[in-house]
Formats: structure tokens, sequence, C-alpha cells
């Protein structure tokens, strides 16, 4: 099962632990939309030797010697960020999502000053103004909701709100929102009130680079991803614009928040960006969506309520206190039985956030391992089941070997387990 000789002799307590980790994976449906399987190829640059080298700067612009090879690397995933999402500049340094944000708060807005964004029980992100976050600490913070009734973003209410409050910056983007972002809409809301437009597009960056989802492009003048989720790559992000700010953001990257890039993960993050350019990335990314609209008319069936009626993406958001269920018990017990997604809260909700109503699924892990819209129906009717069986352990380890016996004819990209040969 294991090609890390070295690490099973130096340290086998954590050799252990990741060869469980590995089964698990390979084991559990894997329905958290934030989550996905990286390819080899991806995780053979992100284990890489370019670990080991420091590189504070920017190709041609270092202040370390020996770049020759880092500043070649850096620039190809520069050049392919740029190609695959139709931009004028792209910055691979960030860390991952939350950092570029804060890069682009750094860049472009001055503490105190107003931002907008939509509100993190909506849908929203912590680093889109929530009160918790650094945005919310730093900045002043108008939040907008979704329609109580539709759940979704009425740009009217946006645009009345933008109006009122005068932001500087206005952020569209979400974690837990299932619908389509109206960037067009958005950028004439913006233009209004005389605001920068920041799209973040972390959760359908896959989706929008293989033209299942609208690109933010021309519309926002600045974009900001992580580099895994949808896109499949390593944990990283990416500031990506239309080079309005390009020095301000590169500023704000380095030196204002970090000092050397990791590598390993520019490397890994070129590797996911020329697998994403391909015709297989492609059908893979429609491929997510239609799998989400399936498996959320099932669920459905299965008498969930879905927020928003349905997805037009990759992220299905269900109210199951109807079925005599919160949240937090209904994914402990669909975990216990083989099915990993996150309770979460719905719009409007009446319970806390640690035990919310909701929960949030997603189809890029399953859609990676080559399930289909056939697949779908199956795990609906296991969600019904564990959901309707929680407190029945028996039940949720039948569920669970059923389950695993099911993942047997998915292979996980990136995984070998005893038996592959």
């Amino acid at each position: 099962m294991s090609e890390m000789p070295e690490l099973a002799a130096t340290d086998p307590e954590i050799y252990e632990l990741i060869l469980e980790e590995t089964r698990r994976q390979n084991e559990f449906i894997r329905l958290i939309p934030s989550e996905n399987y990286a390819s080899q190829a991806v995780m053979e640059a992100t284990g890489s030797i370019l670990n080991n080298k420091y590189s504070e700067g920017y190709p041609g612009r270092r202040y370390y010697e020996g770049q020759d090879y880092i500043d070649l690397i850096e620039s190809i995933a520069i050049e392919r960020a740029k190609a695959l999402f139709g931009a004028a500049h792209a910055n691979v340094q960030p860390y991952s999502g939350s950092p570029a944000n804060q890069a682009v708060y750094l860049a472009l807005v001055k503490p105190g000053e107003t931002v907008m964004g939509l509100g993190l029980p909506f849908g929203g992100h912590l680093t889109h103004g929530w009160g918790v976050n650094f945005s919310g600490i730093h900045y002043h913070s108008v939040q907008y909701e979704v329609d109580p009734k539709t759940h979704l973003v009425d740009l009217d209410r946006v645009e009345a709100l933008a109006r009122e409050a005068k932001p500087k910056m206005i952020m569209c983007g979400g974690t837990a929102y299932p619908r389509l972002w109206d960037f067009e809409g958005f950028a004439r809301v913006a233009e209004a009130v005389g605001a920068i437009l920041v799209a973040d597009i972390a959760h359908i960056a896959g989706l929008v680079a293989a033209g299942a989802h609208p690109s933010p492009f021309p519309h926002a003048k600045i974009a900001t991803t992580t580099t895994h989720k949808t896109l499949r790559g390593p944990r990283g992000g990416m500031i990506l614009s239309d080079g309005t700010y390009a020095k301000e953001i590169d500023r704000a990257v380095f030196p204002g928040l970090q000092g050397g890039p990791h590598n390993h993960t520019t490397a890994a993050i070129a590797v996911a960006l020329k697998e994403a350019a391909g015709e297989d990335f492609r059908r893979y990314a429609h491929q997510v969506v239609a799998n989400a609209k399936v498996l959320a008319d099932a669920l459905n069936e299965h008498g969930f309520r879905l927020i928003s009626g349905g997805t037009d993406n990759h992220l299905i958001l269900i109210d199951v206190t109807p079925r005599g269920i919160n949240g937090k018990p209904a994914a402990k017990a669909l975990h216990r039985a083989g099915i990993e997604c996150n309770y979460n809260t719905i719009p409007f909700d009446p319970r806390k956030p640690f035990d919310p109503s909701g929960l949030r699924f997603g189809t890029p892990s399953i859609t990676s391992r080559g399930m289909t819209e056939g697949e779908m129906p199956q795990i609906a009717s296991w969600i019904d089941r564990a959901v309707s069986q929680a407190d029945d352990e028996d039940a949720l380890a039948t569920i669970r070997a059923e389950i695993a016996e099911f993942c047997r004819d998915f292979p996980a990209p990136g995984i070998r387990v005893s038996g592959d040969g």
C-alpha cells in the first residue's frame, strides 16, 4: 500500500495514521464540497524537492540566489493561470484562499473603510466581512443577505444597501450558495456606487475554468481563489485580475503579508492548471454539475428540504429539521455510515452555528472517482437511510459496509491501496 518507506522507518506513528486516512478516503463517499482528490502528478509536485528552496520576491526579482528553475516554474504557473481564466495578471503565491482575500483587502482598502459581502449565515465566507474575522475587525463591514423566500441573492436589495453604505469594495461569491453568481449584475451595482468588485471563486474555480459556470471576467476587476476544491490542485491560492491593481496586489502578497512562497505548491498549481486546460477536465467539471443536479433531485424525492429549491453548481444545501433531526447529529450519523459531509447553517437559521439546521453536500470528489448520474440515486438512498436511522449503530454499520464495497468500483485518483497490483 505504501510508497513511503523512509517515513515508515523514521516515524511509524505518523506513517500508520496516513495509511488509515488513505483507507478512509478510499472507502468513504466524500461529499464535502470543498474537498477533492488531487492527481498523482499534482501530489508528486507537492512532495518534491522544491520544498527545500526559499524564494522571497517574484520571478527575476528575488532576494535569494539559486532561483534559475524556481523562476521558470512560477512563470509557467502564472502564464497558465492567465490563459485558463482569461486574466491579464495572476499572483500564484498566496498560501490559500483566506490569505489571498486578505491581500486584496490590504491592497485596496484602508482600515475602517466600508466593505460589503454576503453574510456568513447566508452562504458567504468568513473573509467577506464577518465580525470575528480580520475582514470584520479591521474594516467597516456591511453584509447583504439572500431573499427570505427564495434564498437567492436579490441584486435590487444588494444595490439598495450599497447605495446606502457606499462601500469601497464589494465581494461576491460564497461557500454555501448553490446557485450561479451574476457577476455582470454585481458589476453594475459596483459601478453604480463607485466600488471595486472582487469575485471570490474559490469553490467554483474549476467550474469557471471549464465553462460550467460563468466567468467573473471581464465584469470583476479581481478574482480570488483556492487551487484545490473544484480545481483539483494542491492546497494553495491565487489572485487573478484585469491588471488594474496588479502592482498593489503583488506588494500586498509580498512583502505585505508573506515571506517566501511555497515553491512545491507553486509547481503543483502549475500541474493542476495544465490538467484543467484539457478536455478531460472540461468533461469532469460539467459532470460535477450534472451529478449535483441529479443528487439534489433524488434528495428532494426522499423528502429533504433543499435550500433555494436545488442547485446550479457543485453544491447542495439542505434543511434536515423536518426529518426530526438537526444538522450536527445528522452529519455525525452519516460519517459513521461512511458518508462525509458537514453540518451547516441555512439562511435565517433559528439554530446556533455549532448546532445548525442544515447539511452541505458537494459532488467534486465523487465525480473525480468516476461516479455519474446513475450513482446519485443510490447515494441519496444511503443518505436517507442514515438520517432515518441515526441512532441505530447496527444499521449505520451495514450502510458503511455497503458503501465500502460500492467504492471499490470507483478507484480514487492518487490513491493506491493493497490489492491494486
